[in-house]
């Protein structure tokens, strides 16, 4: 199992769904295995009853249907599909609605969808997840694109705080074909972990918030580092501003 995921820890985006499918075939008793470690490009969907977009994943699947954040409907319908409890899914809309405002400000656009169920223990689990498309809007960039993925564990409250363990995912492949920058493309993706115990005074919201924007500013600065280089000006309209932004819920 191990060389399999080191080889699809290798694969270029682009390519993950093609060689996942490849390996579930060769590989069917570590489905499973493969299914929940294995992260896949971004797809998007239309809430037509919201008018707005949302992102697939398998955090809001049950079977072959998928739960909007906007309506909290499953497309196709699904009779008995899962869906969360009052006080998750009232802390689920708040989420949508600051993540929004931090992805527009922060990214400048793109799609994003939170999405928040219960765990064992009293604990629960929210998955923010972020896609930015781009396609020769400024610089030498041709056709890229940027996923980010949050996954967070939230522990229950003891004596005023909680453990929030996040783990992060950024995919990023972006392509360009310019007489000056020449063609090349370029894709990759970088995962990292971090743990926290915060007071929940401010609320599980703010905590959270406060750790994916940590996480994000470190991300950009490890593909700073490893992916852009002097390719900065090809990939500026898809990854965060360098500014760091709040994400805050908005006052009342």
């Amino acid at each position: 199992m191990e060389p399999a995921m080191d080889l699809m820890r290798r694969m270029p985006p682009g390519s993950t769904e093609t060689a996942l499918n490849a390996l579930l075939s060769l590989l069917p008793d570590h489905s499973l295995d493969l299914l929940s470690q294995v992260d896949l490009p971004l797809q998007v969907c239309m809430d037509k009853e919201n008018n707005k977009e949302y992102i697939l994943c398998e955090y809001n699947r049950d079977a072959d249907s998928y739960r909007s954040p906007w309506s909290n409907i499953y497309e196709p319908p699904l009779e008995d599909g899962t869906v969360p409890s009052e006080e998750m899914r009232n802390l689920e809309v708040e989420a949508n609605e600051v993540f929004s405002v931090y992805r527009d400000q922060y990214y400048e656009g793109g799609i994003s969808s939170v999405y928040i169920w219960e765990d064992e223990d009293e604990s629960f689990i929210a998955c923010f997840l972020i896609k930015k498309d781009g396609q020769g809007k400024r610089g030498y960039m041709q056709i890229g694109s940027w996923d980010a993925i949050h996954v967070i564990q939230v522990g229950p409250e003891e004596e005023g705080a909680a453990h929030y363990c996040l783990n992060s995912t950024v995919m990023l492949s972006l392509t360009t074909d310019n007489k000056q920058s020449g063609t090349f493309n370029l894709s990759g993706s970088i995962r990292r972990q971090m743990s926290m115990t915060l007071a929940v005074a401010d609320g599980h919201l703010v905590n959270m918030g406060k750790m994916i924007e940590e996480m994000e500013g470190k991300l950009r600065n490890s593909l700073d580092q490893v992916y852009f280089g002097k390719t900065r000006e090809m990939v500026c309209t898809l990854r965060p501003s360098p500014e760091v932004l709040s994400m805050r819920v908005p006052d009342s």
